[in-house]
């Protein structure tokens, strides 16, 4: 007859959490890259159609093309660096549509699943 020493049995079940522990925190740290990630390419869209408001808005001013320097101050330093401006050709003279692509910097290195976050704006010419 073998007698039950529950102290045994509970170091045990401790260190079987631990085990399932660790098997869980690769997928904990995926989860919270894709989620820094996702946060990124939202902020790159965000700037990026901020940057395109800009140049619309000060080329709407003028009959010259997206005014780049407007759009490149009013993004934030990171994003005007990685920014490419483009002026659509014109549906009429009255108005002017800029748009701007920001590329969307990855977390992890080799993994380029975002691409680019491109915003256009429209504005009507004064």
């Amino acid at each position: 007859m073998t007698t039950h020493t529950p102290g045994r049995t509970a170091r045990r079940e401790r260190g079987q959490v631990a085990i399932e522990y660790l098997g869980f925190i690769p997928l904990l740290l995926l989860v919270g890259l894709l989620a820094i990630q996702a946060g990124l390419a939202a902020y790159a869209a965000n700037q990026a159609g901020t940057g395109a408001r800009a140049a619309a808005r000060s080329a709407s001013m003028s009959y010259g093309g997206c005014d780049r320097e407007a759009g490149l101050a009013a993004m934030s330093g990171w994003t005007a660096d990685r920014a490419d401006f483009s002026l659509s050709p014109p549906s009429s003279l009255d108005e002017v549509t800029c748009t701007v692509s920001v590329e969307v910097p990855d977390i992890l290195p080799g993994v380029h699943i975002w691409g680019r976050a491109e915003r256009s704006s429209t504005m009507p010419r004064t």
